[in-house]
């Protein structure tokens, strides 16, 4: 894949209903799949975001959802 492609998660519904993230001209752009470019930030920014994610910080979004 190349890194200008959009790529969504594994975990996304398969009607293409989803968050997907890309890298272009040295950002990370990230869009809803019906939507277009919603968020465009910097790869330094995008990980600290993703460590984030992945330590939990933002779970209590998703349980107020469910």
């Amino acid at each position: 894949m190349h890194s200008s492609d959009w790529q969504k998660s594994g975990f996304s519904e398969a009607n293409n209903n989803c968050v997907e993230v890309r890298a272009v001209a040295g950002v990370i752009e990230l869009r809803e799949s019906d939507e277009g470019v919603i968020v465009r930030t910097t790869a330094r920014r995008f990980g600290a975001f993703l460590q984030g994610a992945k330590a939990g910080e933002f779970d209590h979004l998703i349980a107020a959802t469910a």
